[in-house]
């Protein structure tokens, strides 16, 4: 089972009372970035290239509680940087798991053997790991030998102490998708609690610009990596509602959901989405209430998101389309195991 049955159903209940409010735009994650450091420094990432002043900085864990509460979406996403940096993070996580947030702390693996200590387990926390393919491919993702074993062995650390596990994945063009079947296999004898997978986005400040996927490209890689488990042959535990897996193949056309993943970091709250450097409001209501979102979205004619098929802008899309009366077995699909 992937998306655990509390969860799914707290997420579900929320789409109801949202729409039953009538609001049009609500999110669904809360992006919290406690921090921008990192001790990687990925070709793909853009996050660790602000200036020295800001990745010195650290959020207090009021101040994300404070982001939490304002924002009211049930899901919060901690990515970095490496959050398991942060000198409180366990506190930031014990205080939004005792508001009853649905946790994913994203690592990439480096310190959280030596991290488990700090938390206890909970279905309403998850470790997401950064795992972008077998040793050699991440490894060269990360720009560091050594970081696969390393995080290999976290994640069997923290499934022996009772922790939920994910796994996160970000694909860029010359995938091989016979190694990247082949990874997701391996990931199965992990015995982790599901797989998440997203085209990587062409951040301004990567160092690499030249391996991100054209919208064409993604359908069409992942149209061949996901053969195997569309066609019933393969079983892989994925964390997505499979909706999202049928966009991302192309037999869904969804536009994207800006507002339904905002960020806040030691910056603010980030206009329009995580992805883009357009500058930061101090609250959340600004950011709804001041953003033209018609100008984001691939139909929108914005080149910076022309290409974009990032979980975080279509993932909350497909989970609105989950609640249609002809969607809602298929997606219960992903909660059964099925």
């Amino acid at each position: 089972m992937a998306i655990n049955l509390l969860q799914a159903f707290e997420v579900g209940k929320y789409i109801v009372s949202q729409r039953l409010k009538g609001r049009k735009q609500y999110p669904l994650v809360l992006m919290l970035e406690p921090l921008f450091r990192c001790n990687l420094a990925c070709t793909g990432c853009g996050k660790i290239q602000h200036p020295t002043d800001i990745l010195k900085q650290n959020l207090t864990p009021e101040q994300c509680f404070k982001a939490a509460e304002e924002c009211g979406a049930p899901v919060v996403s901690i990515p970095g940087g490496e959050p398991l940096l942060h000198p409180q993070i366990d506190q930031i996580v014990k205080g939004l798991v005792e508001r009853k947030k649905f946790v994913y702390l994203c690592t990439n693996g480096i310190l959280l053997e030596k991290s488990l200590d700090k938390f206890e387990p909970s279905p309403y926390l998850t470790f997401s790991v950064h795992l972008d393919g077998l040793q050699e491919l991440h490894d060269k993702c990360v720009d560091r030998k050594g970081v696969f074993d390393t995080a290999v062995k976290a994640i069997r650390a923290a499934k022996a102490k009772g922790f939920r596990v994910t796994t996160n994945s970000t694909v860029f063009e010359g995938a091989n998708p016979q190694e990247m079947q082949q990874f997701f296999d391996f990931l199965e004898t992990l015995n982790i609690d599901g797989m998440m997978i997203s085209p990587g986005y062409s951040y301004e400040w990567a160092p690499d610009q030249e391996h991100f996927l054209k919208r064409e490209q993604t359908k069409a890689l992942f149209r061949e990596i996901l053969a195997p488990y569309k066609a019933g042959k393969k079983k892989w535990n994925f964390n997505h509602n499979p909706l999202f897996l049928d966009f991302l193949t192309g037999e869904k056309d969804y536009e994207c959901t800006p507002w339904g993943s905002p960020s806040y970091s030691v910056l603010g709250w980030q206009k329009p989405c995580y992805l883009l450097n357009e500058g930061h409001y101090a609250t959340f209501q600004e950011l709804l209430e001041n953003t033209d979102w018609s100008k984001y979205g691939n139909k929108s004619g914005n080149p910076k998101c022309a290409d974009c098929m990032v979980h975080c802008g279509y993932e909350p899309t497909a989970a609105v389309d989950a609640m249609q009366p002809n969607n809602v077995g298929r997606a219960i699909t992903s909660v059964l195991g099925i």
